[in-house]
């Protein structure tokens, strides 16, 4: 482990008072350990949100890079109408 190295911190009134709160309910020995539990969340929050991010661009790139063609909307709609179409023909030739 690491040595400890000794910080000041300021913290709002509200914050010092959730703090020693903390340290009087038993949850925490000392304030420094409230703090630190708080940077270790925080580092935690930090790495999950990078890997969320890692996620996103992965997923735009892989999007971007797909060959596919790209139609517009009403491209869609014309090729799902003819679908549709051509589907329901069937269905008539095959109950007569």
């Amino acid at each position: 482990m690491e040595a400890a190295e000794k910080l000041s911190v300021t913290v709002t009134p509200a914050m010092a008072r959730m703090i020693r709160k903390k340290v009087e309910e038993g949850s925490f020995g000392s304030a420094s350990e409230v703090i630190r539990a708080a940077l270790r969340a925080f580092q935690r929050e930090e790495e999950e949100h990078a890997e969320r991010m890692a996620s996103i661009r992965a997923r735009v790139k892989a999007s971007i890079e797909d060959e596919r063609p790209n139609l517009s909307g009403e491209e869609v709609r014309d090729r799902l109408k003819g679908f549709f179409a051509q589907y329901s023909s069937r269905a008539d030739d095959s109950a007569a």
